[in-house]
């Protein structure tokens, strides 16, 4: 028996042989075939396996990975709501891939707090109450209408992200309230005549601040000691092994010289007769390290102010319509099909169609752009936009997990949760970097140990630790996701929709960017472009007649011109004896006149003539590739109405700009060549081919891969689906179909190429910090390391306190964290 199961958390080829061993490991199971890239793997087994046992085989190994059957969801993935906040859970480092988990706590490799996505789900509606009359439950705040007082948040939702960070500040208040009395009995010793000692005797004062010592090291950063220890037992090392490891040293070392001094050489003592201790040393660092947790905690909230933001735009209930009668609901009541009612200056609540009315709507939280937007019947409306001074009926289409604002959220969530190629690099260094840390730090020991001044074995365990602190790989672990999620954060505000932090890094690379002409340079839909009228005819009675014969039509482009001729605010005329010819056009009259619209044919067929002037006008369009309707009335043509594809505004500048940054333009078409051609000339782009079928696009991509170049494709139909999926960067126009959005890593929700300038500006501002946070990660070890060890002593008699170098881990990692919020700010557009 054969059957294929999705494996979460592999992210390298020594994953996929772990998971290979283990599975092939479990009583009947003959041959297993892992797939990497698919995270899937292919169990063949000679009997039933069942997946218990599968999941159970990889449970023991660790928990490290997981498995479940192809189309179920992981047992870790999205579980419902629980006590520790909306959401899901995943460790800022990608140590497990985009693995997750159902509650909050630490990374079972590396340690670290688990971060909490932020939850797209818009189901939980906020109640309100009175505080002396709690049977009184509201949907929004007011007085109550018992008593008159002010109705009260009926219960306050606290992310788990908030109580992690508000556990962590607590605990940091009590590190510091006990490390402070600690570090000031310590650097006493250097007030001349210590004031300390004439009160107490050193030996005592030493009991003091190991007493102190107590809440810091085994209450308020105890789990610093887990994560070292668990790092230790999985040999997953990290910079939780070398805090561990030097400030427990310190502190283990303190207390048996305080408790058998006689044990130590007379070159460990003090006058006094007393062994030199460090409890300053291990809390302050111990809360040091606290604080650059506190500080990350605070960083994370902040990468997904972006997303939270929009979340916020959301409404909480609707107003649904039944019957003709209105009811207000919450929103997760709306089904889809249901009529809401949408009233001037509130939240649309769902995504859908409007039905009745018209408004016009700020869309501004998931385009960018500040301009209102004009609505109609039959117009898409989406959730959290803000209608503006009308009220207008919409259809709900799609609700909850469906609409886009949940769907921004979701892909920001993955996009947050994967890991750029770059970050492997980061991932490489840091496997590599502790053991030889910790052998840096044994060889410092010995040659201070041996060649030291005295008292040799002081200074040899001081700057052992100092070497375990300051090349801490905090700051390297936190250099690509802080970027990553800060930009991804950054995109989904202006509109660019980033699936995963890889599209990021290769978008930075491109060099040549191939469009569909159909709905991506172009609006995708016909509009009216001019009506001209035959001289001594009236171009606005053309335009009326043009209007008013077009209203009974069905075909696609009778609809652009009642469009039209409705935003020209034209009054229609009545039409008697209409009729539709196929392939020609229509015919009707109008206060008494034969009228006709159509092509030659229908010209012909009405016996109408057309003068050379206006034949020679239309030809020119014609050229152009436009769709031109000629009117007849009664036997003369009087004019005409020019009808094309219209270019949206921002395609010539946005090409222009992709130009001048050095990026080849090129234009994939299925039209015909003279439309291809004409569109061409128009935004000055030399490279264009026209007739292209689905496969054609596809060649082309992989022609022009072949020859090495970087390509980003960017459409918005199904037939670009294949070439968006096969390119280096997929870009899928939010205004085109599913199909094409899927196959792409990158969606524009406007839908037009200055979205693509965004991208492009915006990977490259991501990728430039990114290699900034690497450099700021990696400077202070390469620097701090040699001076921790002491090499500067001989020189200038200096050397690095662990404090210090405490201090400069911490102040790494706060580099990288300023740094990657930087790139809030930057523009884009």
């Amino acid at each position: 028996m054969k059957h294929t199961y999705h494996i979460h958390g592999m992210s390298c080829n020594g994953c996929k042989t772990h998971v290979e061993q283990t599975l092939s490991a479990v009583k009947g199971v003959e041959k297993v075939v892992v797939d990497l890239e698919n995270a899937e793997a292919l169990v063949e087994a000679n009997g039933k396996v069942s997946l218990k046992t599968l999941q159970k085989a990889m449970e023991k190994d660790g928990g490290h990975y997981s498995i479940h059957k192809v189309g179920e969801h992981h047992f870790n993935e999205k579980k419902e709501t629980n006590e520790n906040g909306n959401g899901v859970f995943y460790c800022p480092m990608h140590c497990e891939g985009d693995k997750v988990y159902s509650e909050s706590g630490d990374c079972p490799v590396c340690g670290m707090d688990l971060v909490e996505e932020v939850n797209s789900s818009t189901s939980s509606t906020q109640e309100y109450t009175c505080p002396m009359h709690p049977e009184v439950v509201e949907n929004e705040p007011g007085d109550c209408p018992i008593c008159g007082m002010d109705l009260v948040p009926k219960k306050v939702d606290i992310s788990a992200e908030q109580k992690s960070y508000n556990k962590l500040l607590n605990k940091f208040k009590i590190a510091v309230a006990f490390t402070l009395p600690i570090f000031i009995i310590a650097m006493s010793d250097m007030i001349p005549n210590n004031p300390l000692l004439k009160v107490l005797s050193l030996k005592y004062w030493n009991w003091i601040t190991f007493a102190l010592s107590i809440p810091v090291v085994f209450y308020a950063t105890w789990m610093f000691f887990e994560r070292a220890y668990r790092s230790i037992k999985t040999w997953n090392l990290n910079m939780f092994t070398l805090i561990g490891i030097g400030a427990g040293f310190a502190w283990v070392f303190s207390v048996f010289a305080m408790v058998v001094p006689d044990f130590f050489p007379a070159q460990f003592k003090t006058d006094s007769g007393t062994v030199h201790v460090y409890f300053e040393a291990a809390t302050v660092i111990l809360t040091l390290v606290l604080f650059g947790q506190l500080l990350e905690a605070r960083a994370h909230s902040k990468t997904n102010s972006a997303v939270k933001e929009l979340l916020k735009l959301a409404p909480s209930k609707a107003i649904r319509v039944v019957d003709g009668v209105e009811e207000v609901i919450a929103i997760d009541k709306i089904s889809k099909g249901d009529l809401l009612r949408v009233k001037p200056g509130d939240k649309i609540p769902v995504d859908g169609l409007i039905s009745e009315g018209g408004s016009t709507v700020d869309e501004s939280m998931i385009t960018g752009e500040p301009v209102p937007v004009e609505k109609d019947e039959g117009d898409l409306v989406r959730s959290g936009t803000i209608n503006g001074k009308r009220s207008f009926v919409m259809k709900a289409e799609k609700v909850g997990a469906d609409t886009l604002l949940s769907q921004i959220i979701e892909m920001v969530n993955k996009a947050s949760r994967s890991q750029a190629p770059i970050q492997k690099l980061a991932d490489k260094i840091s496997s590599y970097f502790v053991p030889v840390v910790v052998l840096i730090s044994v060889i410092t020991f010995v040659v201070w140990a041996v060649f030291g001044p005295d008292p040799a074995y002081v200074f040899a365990l001081v700057n052992a630790i100092a070497v375990l602190i300051i090349a801490c790989p905090c700051a390297l672990g936190l250099a690509t996701p802080m970027s990553v999620m800060v930009g991804v954060g950054k995109g989904a505000k202006s509109g660019v929709l980033i699936k995963n932090a890889e599209a990021l890094e290769r978008m930075d690379k491109i060099d040549t960017l191939i469009i569909d002409k159909t709905g991506t340079i172009t609006e995708g839909k016909p509009s009216v472009e001019k009506i001209e009228s035959q001289q001594g005819f009236d171009a606005d009675k053309v335009l009326q007649y043009i209007v008013s014969l077009n209203q009974f039509s069905e075909h696609p482009l009778a609809d652009a011109t009642v469009k039209y001729g409705k935003d020209q605010q034209v009054e229609l005329l009545k039409v008697n004896d209409f009729d539709s010819v196929t392939g020609k056009g229509v015919i009707g009259k109008i206060a008494g006149d034969s009228v006709a619209l159509g092509n030659e044919k229908m010209m012909k067929e009405v016996n109408a003539v057309i003068s050379k002037s206006l034949k020679d006008k239309v030809t020119a369009y014609q050229k152009k590739a436009k769709t031109v309707s000629y009117l007849s009335v009664g036997n003369k043509a009087v004019g005409f109405v020019v009808i094309a594809d219209k270019i949206k505004e921002t395609s010539k500048k946005a090409i222009r700009e992709l130009q001048d940054l050095g990026i080849s333009v090129i234009m994939l078409t299925g039209d015909n060549h003279d439309t291809a051609k004409a569109v061409a000339l128009e935004l000055e782009l030399k490279d264009f081919k026209a007739d292209m079928l689905p496969q054609g696009k596809l060649a082309e991509v992989e022609r022009l891969q072949v020859k090495g170049r970087k390509i980003a494709v960017a459409g918005d139909g199904i037939n670009d689906a294949p070439a968006l999926a096969k390119s280096d960067v997929g870009i899928a126009m939010g205004t085109g179909t599913d199909v094409a959005i899927e196959s792409a890593s990158i969606t524009l929700v406007k839908g037009d190429l200055q979205g693509i300038v965004k991208a492009y500006k915006l990977s490259r501002n991501v990728m430039n910090n990114i290699k900034q946070n690497l450099f700021f990660a990696l400077i202070y070890n390469t620097v701090g390391i040699p001076i921790a060890a002491g090499v500067l002593y001989p020189f200038f008699g200096m050397l690095l306190s662990p404090m210090i170098a405490a201090l400069a881990m911490s102040f790494s990692s706060v580099s990288v964290i300023a740094n990657a919020l930087r790139l809030r700010t930057k523009r884009i557009d």
